[in-house]
């Protein structure tokens, strides 16, 4: 397994490779100055001051370069935008632009495919997360939270974020990969795994991969290589007895992905879905925990749209919510597209071109990483007035479109979890507002954007007070 990891780096390094034949890379459009080190510093530690201030400088198109990748040209145009999602994806890759986090998802993994193998694994990841099936799920959302709720006191402070974590962990846990208490023992190992690996995947430091020196078990990057091994395994040895044991009758994503075939009849390979599965995990337990916890802040901020919030609530679901019909709270859905809006949870999306290509109005040649930010586009005021301002009414008002807010990104390679995640960010926002009170922030210190790896969070856990609302019925 050592081997194989060590394999996957040096790959990632040839793929990245930062300097093309003949040189650096010509002409390409202003940026800062700064050394390597220090612009990797200000991107890691800084992630929205940073790209606003270079946005302030240089307008919306420039150039950042950090230590062992292609420079990375930050664009945040609409037609840039445009051009990257309407993009050939033969010519635009967004696998290589993903490729520091195949340490944590393993080579198979949806987000570092490019053309023939990321259609066709894209065709049997898709069916588990539309339709009925997705809509099977929101029991199991709405049930997680409620019990996660019970505990909860009058009056007392909650880690916000953490809540929200242990709340998404535990659907990924019954929803993904099929464990529940019948399960006995394995419950309680798959989750401490699973949760071991989230908070691997959290590091910004191990990004860096000047950093990634495996110096024994106890070491950063040989703990996390050590980690790696024994969750897999775990998996593994999961996927193992539901093979063994038959699926039928069973509806979570390992059992479809253990059943699931290849255009040709082949089945996905035992470490395909290993991958997969640890996709789906990052990508559908950090973000969503994410996102609701930003939620939450701005409801605190903003008691007038909490109150709104919870009254359409308390109307649709007088008893309990009843997942089926949360589609009909369109204003709950709104505070949380605006919520995405305001703190994306993700900075940025990223394509390696594989050509020269013209970018925004931009020639851009070969080789470098095409970087869309995110958080420029959605706080642009062209785009969006008064763009700080908190106004869920804006998804409301009018159709929002895929060059103005992409929080899960846009076009072929457009997030495959976004249903289920709005979907679970909706019911779980549903249940809390039924039964909670979210009154203010519990601590002196502000809130704060602080990097998890790939992610922006909410500073210290997003202490929180809270009330609560009303007995729930159910």
């Amino acid at each position: 397994m050592r081997r194989a990891y060590e394999r996957a780096y040096q790959r990632a390094a040839k793929a990245l490779e930062p300097t093309r034949a003949g040189g650096a890379y010509p002409g390409l459009p202003p940026g800062p100055i700064e050394p390597e080190l220090v612009q990797l510093a200000m991107f890691l530690f800084e992630p929205i001051e940073f790209v606003q201030r270079m946005r302030a400088r240089f307008g919306p198109v420039f150039t950042i370069r950090v230590p062992g990748v292609p420079p990375i040209v930050q664009c945040s145009s609409r037609e840039a935008v445009r051009d990257v999602f309407s993009g050939s994806p033969e010519e635009l890759y967004a696998g290589e632009a993903n490729l520091v986090l195949e340490p944590l998802l393993g080579p198979s993994s949806l987000l570092l495919l490019d053309g023939d193998r990321h259609r066709s694994q894209r065709k049997l990841l898709t069916p588990p997360l539309r339709g009925d099936r997705m809509r099977g799920y929101g029991t199991v959302m709405r049930d997680v939270t409620e019990a996660a709720l019970v505990g909860l006191r009058e009056g007392e402070t909650v880690s916000i974020h953490d809540l929200m974590q242990r709340m998404t962990l535990e659907v990924i846990v019954r929803t993904v990969f099929g464990v529940d208490e019948r399960d006995g023992a394995a419950l309680g190992e798959l989750r401490a795994g699973l949760a071991s690996t989230i908070a691997y995947g959290t590091r910004p430091e191990l990004m860096v991969r000047q950093l990634q020196v495996d110096l024994g078990p106890r070491s950063p990057w040989g703990g996390f290589l050590a980690h790696m091994r024994d969750v897999r395994g775990l998996i593994g040895a999961l996927l193992a007895t539901r093979r063994r044991e038959g699926t039928a009758g069973r509806s979570d994503m390992l059992s479809m992905l253990a059943e699931a075939r290849h255009e040709d009849g082949s089945p996905m390979q035992d470490d395909e879905i290993v991958d997969e599965l640890l996709t789906l995990l990052v990508a559908g337990h950090e973000t969503t925990a994410t996102a609701l916890a930003w939620t939450i802040h701005r409801l605190i901020r903003h008691p007038e749209v909490q109150a709104r919030a919870a009254d359409e609530v308390l109307r649709l679901f007088p008893d309990r919510v009843d997942p089926e019909r949360i589609g009909e709270a369109t204003y709950v859905h709104a505070v949380n597209q605006e919520s995405l809006r305001i703190h994306p949870v993700v900075p940025g999306v990223g394509r390696r071109l594989k050509v020269d290509a013209t970018i925004g109005g931009h020639k851009l040649p070969k080789g470098v990483i095409v970087g869309l930010s995110v958080v420029n586009v959605h706080f642009d005021p062209a785009v969006h007035p008064d763009p700080h301002a908190f106004r869920p009414e804006r998804f409301l008002e009018r159709k929002i479109l895929p060059t103005e807010y992409f929080p899960f990104g846009g076009g072929v390679r457009r997030c495959i979890g976004m249903g289920f995640a709005l979907f679970e960010m909706d019911v779980m926002l549903a249940v809390m507002l039924r039964q909670l009170h979210f009154v203010r922030h519990a601590g002196d210190a502000p809130v704060r954007v602080v990097r998890r790896s790939v992610t922006l969070a909410p500073s210290d856990g997003l202490p929180v007070r809270i009330a609560r609302r009303r007995v729930a019925s159910a």
